[in-house]
Order: C-alpha cells, then structure tokens, then sequence
C-alpha cells in the first residue's frame, strides 16, 4: 500500500493538518519517530486524539531496521510521524530513498518545522546561511564544525541557525540546552582564537519553538550564557549583518 510520512509541527497534538490526521485514523499501523525531535506532550495525547495506538520508532528502525516500516507498507497503509516537517532531516530522505527501492508508494503531508517557523524572531529567512549542529562532547570527540559554519556564515553577513543536540536513545534523554552550546562556542573561540564567538556576539536564544510557551531572548553571549530558558527543546541563533527591520525585531526580545 503505502509508506505516509506525516509532519506534526511544533507544537502539540492539536498541529497535526487534517488530512494528515485523517490519514493517521485510517491507516494500519502508526509510529512516532522518536530521537531527531520530540514534541512538548507525552505520546499518550497523540493516541487519545487519533484513537490509536502510536508505536516508538528509534533510531535504530529508521536507520538500520527500516523493514520494520517498509515490508508492513507493501500491503498495508503505515504512517509514519515525525516532529516539525518530514523533510527537517536527512535520516528521512534516506528513508523515502529505501522505500522507492523497495516498490512502496511514499506519501508525504508537510508541516511547520524549526526553518521556517524561526522566521518569528524577524530575521530574514532568506539572508540565512548554512545550518548547522551543536553535539554533546565526549572523549575523542569536540567537532569544530558548528564554529567552522558561524565563521563562514559572517564573513557573508548571514545568520545561522544551530539546532542543538539531544540524545532520546539514553536511559535518560538528554537535551543540550543554549547555555551549554555556548560554552562549546566559548571553549571552540578560546582554542582557535579567531574572534567569531566573543562575549559581546549578539545572539538570540530560542527554547520551545512553536510552544504556548516559547521563549525567546536576544542579547550578547555574557548575559544569554547565565540565563535559564527551561525546558526543552532549544536552539540558537548567530545573527549576521542586519537590517534596520531586523534590529528593531531583535530589539522586542532584548
């Protein structure tokens, strides 16, 4: 039958668009991506809107056990939910990749996702450069990548966005948090000193995007550093040149 890769939006249960909802209510088998992104309510409220029941699907599925979705998806209809829009990570694109291989029909239902709802902060979508990730650290392993993609985003003018890591596969998830990816970028400029991420950058934290309580700060790295944003999820933004419209939408989050 069918492979459906339905997008949630941000928010909660209720963003679901109604023909992906409709979907969900007829179709065989559902799961939840459950590691690139996770939504502000408990899965429980999913199942009592739909009136379903929603299987976890990890990392694990998507990227190694793909046959779990795909071989139902040969005669039955499968959805497949994934926070924010389908396409808001590559793992996915992998995914419709394998299923086309395979001989099964993918449908795809669109929905907000972090790149394009961050456009209420008021920076220009378009003058956007490269997005970029901030991982946990761990021994052997301190990427400059996120440092490398600020650098080369500035020296254009453009903005980055940095969406920070969380890890759904331990006992207990982890989600990095604006102050501890700004440590990273403190601990990156101390070593390569290049003058990119200073404590005077302006840069604008975002926790719980698309939430009923979002939260949004803009200010120099020293205050945004001490600053609690609470709960998860969370992101960052590294303004580059800006307009006179955007520096008078930063200023409403100072």
């Amino acid at each position: 039958m069918t492979l459906h890769l339905i997008g949630l939006g941000l928010g909660d249960e209720h963003d679901i668009s109604l023909r992906g909802l409709a979907i969900v209510r007829r179709a065989d088998v559902i799961f939840l991506e459950h590691y690139t992104s996770t939504l502000g309510v408990d899965t429980k409220r999913l199942e009592q809107l739909y009136g379903r029941e929603v299987k976890l699907a990890d990392r694990t599925i998507i990227e190694q056990r793909a046959e779990q979705l795909l071989e139902p998806a040969k005669k039955q209809d499968v959805a497949l939910l994934v926070v924010g829009d389908p396409f808001g990570a590559t793992t996915h694109t992998d995914l419709v990749l394998r299923a086309k291989d395979a001989g099964v029909t993918v449908n795809v239902v669109h929905n907000a996702s972090i790149m394009n709802a961050v456009g209420v902060v008021g920076l220009e979508l378009y003058k956007y450069g490269r997005t970029t990730s901030i991982p946990y650290w761990s021994k052997g392993f301190e990427p400059e990548t996120p440092y490398n993609a600020i650098k080369e985003n500035s020296e254009r003018g453009l903005h980055t966005l940095c969406l920070l890591d969380i890890k759904m596969e331990e006992k207990r998830p982890r989600f990095m948090t604006i102050n501890e990816a700004l440590g990273i970028l403190e601990e990156l400029e101390r070593r390569r000193g290049e003058r990119v991420v200073l404590p005077e950058t302006l840069v604008v934290g975002v926790a719980r995007l698309g939430q009923e309580r979002q939260l949004i700060q803009a200010g120099p790295v020293s205050e945004l550093r001490e600053r609690d944003f609470g709960k998860p999820l969370h992101s960052l933004i590294v303004p580059g040149d800006l307009h006179v419209v955007e520096e008078e939408a930063l200023a409403q989050w100072r």
